[in-house]
C-alpha cells in the first residue's frame, strides 16, 4: 500500500471530492522506522487526509484552493512527536510506569500489561496479590494461565492484553465484529440546517492570508473530551489549522504530564465535573455554542451523562459529534479499556514485529502508529463532516477506534527486512521541531507535518496547564 493508494481510500470512503487528491504530493519512501509495517504510508496517508480536508474547507469558504505537500519523515516525526519532545532542552516527566510491559504467563504465553495510571497499576497488583515492584510481578504473572489472566484483569475493568497471533485474533468474536466495519464512519444523525462556522476577524500575522478566513477553521468551535493520544491529537490537528480548542478535563481524572504538553499545543484547558448536575449544566452551555464535540471515553460513558451522541445533536443541532474507542462499537469488547499498545499486543501486531526481528520477546511498532493515526482519522471526519453540514446542513457522528486502524494497516503488506532500518534519533529531526514558551518552560516539540501552500498549520497558543482557563469559549 503506498501513501497515494491509502489516502484515496480514505478520500472516497468519505465521499470526499475526487478531482482535490490532485492537490497532494508526497516525498519519502519506506522504510522510515523500523518495521515491518507501512508505517510512513499510514503516517503520510492519515496526515494529508487531514491537511487536504482543512485545505478543502478553505476552498468552501474563499473559493480558493491550495496544494498539500506531506514528507513522509516529517510525518514519522509527528507519529513520534511525544518521543521528540524536550522541555528546557532536557526529557520531560517519566512517561511509563515501570511496571508496564511484556510479562511470560506460566503456560508459556505473553501478557502486556498497561499500568501508566496509578489506580490501574493498583488494581493489577491487587489482582495478583504481589507488591509494587518489576519482579514482583513477573513471579506472580508466572503462577496464572494466560487466557485466565487477560478475562480476570478485563473483568475487573483494568488495562492488559494476552499476545496473540494475527490467526489466534481473528478468531475472537470482538476480531470478527469489526471484520467488516469500515475504517471510519461519517453518520447523519439529526436535521439542521446547512451552516458554516462564522469566522474570525481578526488576522494573524502568521497566515500568508489577510483574508477574514484567514485560517481553514477559523471560527470553529471544539470541544475536546479525552486525555493521552488518539483523542487529543485529534483536537491537536484541529487546532493546528485554526479551531478554537476547549479541552475539558475532569478534576478527578489522571493524566500523563509529558502528554497534556506534546497534544496541548494549540489548546485551552478547562475543568469541569460531570458527577454533579453544575458540570454537566456547563457542558450543556458550551455544547450549545460548539461545532465539533470530540470525545474519547468509553461507548456508553458519555451517555450515561446525558451526552450521547443523540443527546448532543438534539441539544445543538448541527453539531458534529466525533467518537474515537479502543476496540470498536460493536462486539463483546466494544467497553473494554484499551490503549494502542495493547491493541497491537492483542490483534498479532506484536507477535509479526517480534517474529520479524527474532525477539526473544514481543515486540511493538517502534512508534504509537494507531493512536496517532486514529487521531488524524478523527481529525479529517470532524472536517469532512463540517463540509458536509455547510453543503447539506445536519447533525453528524464521526466513529473512529484504534482495532479498526490497526486492522487497516495489517492490510497494508509488509516490508520483509523492514525491521532492519536504523532508529530516526532526535538529532535527525532537529528541523522538524519548533520551540515556544509556555507555563511548563521552554517547550521544543514536533511542528505539524502538513505543508499547505497558502495556510500553513501552526499552533497559536502554547500547552497550558490542566484548569488553566475557564470553561468559556472566547
Amino acid at each position: 500500500m503506498t501513501p497515494e493508494l491509502a489516502l484515496d481510500h480514505i478520500w472516497t470512503l468519505a465521499n470526499c471530492e475526487p478531482a482535490a487528491l490532485r492537490s497532494v504530493h508526497f516525498t519519502g519512501s519506506e522504510p522510515g522506522l523500523s518495521s515491518v509495517f507501512r508505517v510512513g504510508a499510514l503516517a503520510c496517508a492519515t496526515i494529508a487526509a487531514t491537511g487536504l480536508a482543512a485545505a478543502e474547507y478553505h476552498r468552501l469558504r474563499t473559493g480558493r484552493g491550495q496544494r498539500v505537500t506531506v514528507e513522509m519523515r516529517r510525518a514519522l516525526a509527528s507519529f513520534r512527536s511525544e518521543r521528540y519532545l524536550r522541555i528546557d532542552d532536557g526529557p520531560p516527566p517519566a512517561l511509563r510506569d515501570p511496571v508496564m510491559g511484556f510479562y511470560e504467563t506460566g503456560d508459556g504465553r505473553w501478557i502486556q500489561l498497561h499500568t501508566n495510571f496509578a489506580h490501574h497499576l493498583h488494581g493489577v497488583l491487587k489482582v495478583l496479590g504481589c507488591e509494587n515492584d518489576r519482579a514482583a510481578v513477573a513471579a506472580a504473572i508466572r503462577g496464572w494461565d494466560g487466557a485466565t489472566l487477560d478475562q480476570t484483569l478485563a473483568d475487573a475493568g483494568l488495562c492488559a492484553a494476552l499476545i496473540r497471533t494475527p490467526d489466534e485474533w481473528a478468531a475472537l468474536d470482538q476480531a470478527k465484529a469489526i471484520a467488516g466495519l469500515p475504517l471510519f464512519e461519517i453518520e447523519r444523525i439529526g436535521d439542521a440546517p446547512p451552516e458554516t462556522a462564522k469566522p474570525t476577524r481578526r488576522p494573524d500575522p502568521r497566515s500568508r492570508s489577510d483574508n477574514v478566513t484567514n485560517r481553514p477553521l477559523s471560527g470553529v468551535r471544539v470541544l475536546d473530551l479525552s486525555r493521552i493520544i488518539a483523542g487529543p491529537v485529534a483536537g491537536r490537528a484541529l487546532a493546528q489549522h485554526g479551531a478554537q480548542v476547549l479541552m475539558i478535563n475532569g478534576p478527578h481524572l489522571p493524566n500523563i504530564a509529558p502528554l497534556v504538553i506534546d497534544n496541548g499545543r494549540g489548546k485551552r484547558s478547562a475543568v469541569v465535573d460531570l458527577r454533579d448536575a453544575a458540570g454537566r449544566e456547563t457542558l450543556r452551555g458550551l455544547t450549545r455554542d460548539a461545532d465539533v464535540f470530540l470525545q474519547a471515553y468509553r461507548p456508553g460513558a458519555l451517555a450515561a451523562r446525558g451526552f450521547s451522541a443523540e443527546d448532543v445533536a438534539r441539544l445543538r443541532p448541527g453539531i458534529v459529534y466525533v467518537s474515537v474507542c479502543a476496540y470498536g462499537y460493536e462486539g463483546p469488547w466494544a467497553s473494554r479499556r484499551g490503549f494502542d499498545s495493547l491493541v497491537q499486543s492483542a490483534s498479532g501486531i506484536a507477535v509479526d514485529e517480534q517474529h520479524a526481528a527474532g525477539s526473544p520477546e514481543p515486540k511493538h511498532l517502534p512508534c504509537q502508529a494507531l493512536d496517532h493515526a486514529t487521531g488524524y482519522l478523527a481529525a479529517f471526519g470532524a472536517m469532512a463532516a463540517l463540509a458536509r453540514r455547510a453543503t447539506e446542513g445536519g447533525s453528524w457522528h464521526v466513529k473512529v477506534s484504534l482495532a479498526q486502524t490497526g486492522q487497516w494497516l495489517q492490510s497494508f503488506g509488509k516490508i520483509t527486512e523492514g525491521w532492519r532500518a536504523p532508529d530516526i534519533t532526535l538529532e535527525d529531526v532537529r528541523d522538524c521541531l519548533d520551540t515556544t514558551q509556555s507555563e511548563f518552560g521552554r517547550v521544543q516539540a514536533v511542528q505539524p507535518a502538513e505543508q499547505l501552500e497558502e495556510t500553513p498549520a501552526f499552533f497559536a497558543l502554547p500547552p497550558s496547564p490542566i484548569g488553566a482557563h475557564e470553561a468559556k469559549w472566547l
